[in-house]
């Protein structure tokens, strides 16, 4: 089995590249908000994908490397400024700017391949031959920026399968390539800390354009709480038991893809979706809540839960029943929505995820042996020092 490299903290050069992909989260969050269709939502979900590749094909490459050099910290402001400029297309991808997103895309798959080329190993190196996926999807995206419609909509979903499907297909060369469990997971950790953070600016920007009234200052709070409720839900029960389990595990690789990449994949599109949820909530907080709005709020919520048992299922072998109940229980819920103000409807919501981590908490403090194990709850309520926060370099 290779050998784990030395740990290493979150670096200030990784901070800042994420900037640029807090801009992109705006973007998907304002493109879901103009249309929250299932069509609205798959298009979105189809950029959203491609932009969080690049984030993790950054991450895989600041975590076996020093960065914190002149080339490679050149290097990683580069793939920054392509997060930018990612980020500015996404309005009109599907329309006259798809050609500039694919361009755009493709160069930064390009400068992380020249990049890895640098490990020892070049060509044959377990860390390049993932980057070398863009050899299959980058002609079907620049295929697809020339195209329009279906057409385009259509190849560049069978570029991100192939995109997704290159840590299975390269199984065998990724566990040659141990990461950095610390690193790794906090890296992951800061990307929902962006997407949460994202869901409370979407609410401020929604209720500081409009009266300040008392049922939206309700619907602001209830909101907030909610996006801390999600938190409590990540860190408190979740950071520490992905952390171990990319340190224990002896085929780290499955780890990685399954719950670290593919998991937060679906962790990171559920807080988005709950977000414009919560955004529609705040802009009429004493009316129901459209179908299409319940389909976010509660949909989202359904998911983020039930990736939860998905990630448990794949690290313990168990099944997560009180996860499965809650997400399931916001699905009941959804039809429902439309029943009642927003307002009841974000408190209802709130109260099932709160309700969950309430009741893990009380059966993990009666039984504290159980969670790294037995427990349904992704881990105990005493997180180790290490989980605590993200340990930059000085």
């Amino acid at each position: 089995m290779p050998t784990t490299p030395p740990e290493k903290g979150v670096i200030w050069e990784e901070l800042f590249f994420d900037l640029a992909f807090v801009f992109a989260l705006t973007q998907f969050s304002h493109m879901l908000h103009e249309d929250h269709s299932w069509a609205g939502i798959g298009r979105v979900l189809l950029l959203f994908v491609t932009i969080y590749w690049a984030w993790v094909g950054t991450t895989i490459y600041t975590d076996q490397r020093d960065v914190g050099n002149a080339l490679d910290r050149a290097g990683v402001f580069a793939l920054g400024l392509g997060s930018l400029l990612l980020a500015l297309t996404v309005p009109g991808a599907f329309d006259d700017r798809g050609l500039l997103f694919v361009g755009v895309y493709l160069a930064m798959r390009v400068l992380l391949a020249a990049l890895a080329l640098r490990t020892p190993g070049g060509w044959r190196s377990p860390v390049f031959r993932p980057y070398g996926s863009g050899l299959v999807a980058g002609p079907l995206q620049l295929a697809g920026g020339l195209l329009h419609g279906t057409t385009r909509i259509v190849l560049w979903s069978i570029a991100i399968l192939a995109d997704l499907s290159i840590t299975t297909l390269t199984r065998r060369t990724l566990d040659k390539v141990r990461v950095r469990p610390l690193h790794y997971t906090h890296r992951y950790g800061l990307l929902i800390i962006l997407v949460l953070g994202e869901s409370v600016i979407q609410v401020g920007m929604v209720a500081v354009d409009e009266p300040l009234t008392l049922a939206r200052l309700v619907a602001v709070c209830l909101s907030y709480s909610l996006v801390c409720a999600l938190w409590w839900v990540y860190f408190i029960y979740g950071v520490r038991a992905f952390r171990q389990a990319v340190a224990r595990a002896a085929q780290q690789a499955d780890i990685r893809r399954s719950v670290m990449i593919y998991g937060h994949l679906l962790f990171s599109f559920a807080i988005i979706t709950v977000a414009v949820g919560l955004s529609e909530a705040v802009t009429e907080p004493l009316e129901p809540p459209r179908a299409s709005e319940g389909t976010v709020l509660f949909g989202g919520a359904a998911l983020f839960l039930g990736t939860f048992a998905y990630t448990h299922w794949r690290i313990h072998r168990q099944i997560a029943r009180r996860r499965i109940g809650a997400s399931v229980l916001c699905l009941i819920l959804l039809p429902l929505a439309h029943l009642a103000p927003a307002l009841a409807a974000l408190a209802t919501l709130f109260a099932v995820v709160a309700g969950v981590s309430v009741l893990e908490g009380i059966i993990l403090h009666r039984h504290p042996m159980i969670g790294d194990h037995a427990a349904e709850g992704q881990m105990g309520s005493d997180p180790d020092h290490a989980d605590k926060g993200p340990v930059v370099r000085e």
